[in-house]
C-alpha cells in the first residue's frame, strides 16, 4: 500500500493552525475547537464549495445529537491533509481523483470505480473513506468564447500550438500537480507563456478569465458562472482529469456507525445538479448555514 510522505507539508499544516483562532462555532454556538475525543471537527479546503459540503456534513451530525466542531477555510491539500492525520481535524468532503493525484502521483486510475478502489489502497494509515456520492465537481479547463473562436479551440490539445501565447490562471499548487501544469506538459505537449496563481476556481479566477488577465483557466463543473459568463469548456480528449466524486474522508479513530450512516445519506441524496444550485446561491452572496440547512431540509435529512 502507498504510503505518502507528509513531512514538509506537516510544517505547513502546524503554521496553519497556529493562526487559527477558537472563534464561535457558527454551526453549534461553541468554541471551533474540540472539546473531547466525543467531539467530531469538521475541516473544509478553502474554496466555497469545500465549505458548503462540510457545513452540511456538519448540520447532518448535528441534527443526530452529535458534538461538532468545525474549521472551515482551512487551506489546500498540502495543508489539510497533514491537519487530519495529527488530528488536528477529524473529517472532511473531499474529490476522489484530485485526493488519489495528491497520494500516489503513478495512479492511472480515471473511471469513477477504478478510482475509489486505487484511493482505498492509497489512504494512509489511520483515515478511511466512507461511501461516494455520484455527485462530482471535475476540473477543466475553460475559455472565453472569444479566445476559442480566436485560435480555434475545440480541446485541451487545441491549446499545444499556440500555448505560448496563452497565460493560464489556477491555484498556485498546480504548478506542481500532474491535474496541473505537469499534467497538461506531460500529456497534452503544452507549455503555457506563463502561469498565474489565483484562487482554487473562484471569482478572482473567473475575473482574471473574463477581464482577459489570463487566456486560460481551471475551474470546476458545478460552477454556475460557467454558463453566466458563456465559456467554453475544452474537452479533456486525453483523459487528463480523472474522475472527482463527493466523499467523506474521516479519521478511524472517530468513526461510528451512526456517522457512517448518517454521511453515508448524505452523499446518498446529493446531486451535480445540486452543487450547481447551491454554488449559485452562495454566488449571489447566501451564507453557508442557509443552503446548507435549505438542501438538508429538502432531503429529510435534518
Amino acid at each position: 500500500m502507498f504510503k505518502p510522505t507528509v513531512a514538509g507539508a506537516f510544517a505547513l499544516s502546524l503554521l496553519a493552525f497556529s493562526s487559527l483562532s477558537a472563534t464561535a462555532d457558527p454551526l453549534s454556538g461553541t468554541s471551533g475547537n474540540a472539546s473531547g475525543s466525543a467531539t467530531v471537527t469538521v475541516g473544509s479546503a478553502d474554496f466555497p464549495e469545500s465549505q458548503l459540503l462540510a457545513t452540511i456534513y456538519a448540520k447532518a451530525l448535528q441534527a443526530k445529537g452529535m458534538d461538532v466542531a468545525t474549521r472551515l477555510n482551512i487551506g489546500s491539500r498540502e495543508v489539510y491533509i497533514p491537519a487530519l492525520l495529527d488530528g488536528s481535524i477529524d473529517l472532511l468532503p473531499e474529490y476522489s481523483g484530485a485526493l488519489l493525484s495528491y497520494l500516489n502521483k503513478e495512479s492511472t486510475a480515471h473511471a469513477p470505480d477504478e478510482v475509489l478502489e486505487a484511493l482505498k489502497e492509497a489512504l494512509p494509515d489511520g483515515v478511511t473513506i466512507l461511501e461516494a456520492s455520484d455527485a462530482q465537481n471535475s476540473d477543466m479547463l475553460a475559455v472565453t468564447r472569444e479566445t476559442a473562436e480566436k485560435y480555434g479551440l475545440e480541446t485541451i490539445g487545441d491549446i499545444a500550438p499556440v500555448g505560448g501565447e496563452i497565460v493560464v490562471g489556477a491555484a498556485p499548487e498546480w504548478r506542481t500537480r500532474h491535474e496541473g501544469l505537469v499534467g497538461l506538459n506531460e500529456v497534452y505537449g503544452i507549455d503555457f507563456k506563463s502561469m498565474k496563481p489565483l484562487d482554487v476556481g473562484g471569482p478572482l479566477t473567473l475575473s482574471a478569465l473574463v477581464n482577459g488577465q489570463v487566456q486560460a483557466a481551471n475551474l470546476f463543473s458545478t460552477d454556475p458562472a460557467i454558463a453566466a459568463n458563456d465559456l467554453v469548456v475544452l474537452k479533456d480528449d486525453k483523459n487528463l482529469f480523472s474522475a472527482q466524486n463527493i466523499v467523506p474522508l474521516i479519521a478511524e479513530a472517530k468513526l461510528t456507525d451512526d456517522i457512517s450512516s448518517t454521511l453515508d445519506a448524505v452523499s446518498e441524496a446529493l446531486t451535480t445538479e445540486d452543487l450547481v444550485e447551491m454554488n449559485g446561491r452562495l454566488a449571489q452572496h447566501e451564507g453557508y448555514d442557509a443552503v446548507a440547512e435549505d438542501w438538508l431540509t429538502e432531503n429529510g435529512l435534518n
